[in-house]
């Protein structure tokens, strides 16, 4: 994975280029963090992510008709 520092005449580090899908890990990881930080969305999250009774892709299409 090539990460690419961008500088500006004298030298200094002024940016960086990543890999689209580095920026996008990044960018779930920023988003998650953000979204722990309020306890009610923590608690929201963990019981999402608890769930079982969810349904497939396939009968959600089903069920729209699509």
């Amino acid at each position: 994975m090539e990460i690419q520092i961008v500088s500006n005449e004298a030298g200094q580090p002024t940016a960086v280029i990543v890999p689209i899908e580095l920026w996008r890990e990044i960018a779930a990881e920023r988003e998650t963090a953000h979204l722990l930080k309020s306890e009610t969305m923590k608690a929201r999250l963990l019981a999402a992510k608890e769930r079982q009774d969810g349904l497939s892709l396939e009968d959600v299409i089903e069920k729209l008709g699509i």
